[in-house]
């Protein structure tokens, strides 16, 4: 089974492909498009669910979405035609890193897609390159909440923990206005939502040649979560402006 499909099962039941329940997502783009009329660019969209929200939200909204995988922006496609919001959704497929455009944009998100781009810091430059000036971004990283394994820092990365997150981010000229920790409860649906939804997919498709697979997959992804990383990681959203020189 592709990667890509096997992600479009795994996040059925859940679209938005980052722990946050739905309200926690409505108020980080309430926060991040005050006006309601704004450009908005997400760098690493996937599936399009964080502008298709903020599209259905704002009918005044216009937005565009990067992405590589070509399966995930018809999804994106598919479902922006479904609710009405075609004519304001412009998608393109490339690398989100060398990703140009002519105009800039109010909202730049990318949430948890800082990997295409080499961490965090690499993809607040690669949105500020983006942004209008008052601007703001919306970004979702993970952090430590306590000592990784080597086999957790192997498996997500050389990330900090939050006080070292936020000082980072400071540092490199942003001022947080808005901010969010996913909960407990969070982090534990998102991982069930996933690791489930595989699993269901692959029991109701017994004679599937990809079911063996996707059943594998899901136990042991499910089994890397419980053992290796669900105590010491968290997720962090933040809305940044621009600090003044």
């Amino acid at each position: 089974m592709k990667r890509e499909q096997m992600s479009r099962i795994a996040h059925a039941d859940h679209p938005i492909k980052s722990p946050l329940g739905d309200d926690s997502v409505r108020r980080l783009l309430e926060q991040g498009l005050p006006r309601g009329d704004e450009r908005v660019l997400d760098l690493g969209c996937g599936g399009g669910e964080w502008l298709l929200r903020a599209l259905a939200a704002h009918p005044r909204l216009h937005a565009e979405g990067v992405d590589v995988s070509e399966d995930a922006l018809d999804q994106a496609r598919d479902a922006a035609r479904d609710i009405g919001v075609h004519d304001r959704l412009v998608l393109h497929r490339q690398d989100a890193a060398t990703f140009a455009s002519s105009r800039p944009f109010d909202l730049v998100l990318s949430v948890g897609a800082t990997h295409a781009f080499g961490g965090l810091l690499p993809t607040l430059a690669a949105a500020r390159k983006h942004l209008a000036p008052g601007g703001r971004i919306l970004i979702g990283e993970g952090f430590w909440t306590g000592d990784p394994s080597q086999e957790a820092v192997e498996m997500l990365g050389d990330i900090a923990d939050l006080p070292t997150t936020l000082d980072l981010v400071v540092a490199d000229g942003w001022t947080p206005v808005h901010g969010h920790i996913s909960t407990r409860q969070e982090l534990d649906d998102y991982e069930w939502a996933c690791w489930g939804s595989l699993a269901a997919w692959a029991l109701d498709h017994p004679s599937d040649p990809d079911s063996a697979q996707a059943l594998a997959a899901a136990t042991t992804n499910r089994s890397e979560w419980l053992r290796v990383y669900r105590d010491i990681w968290g997720f962090l959203c933040l809305v940044l402006r621009e600090t003044p020189a």
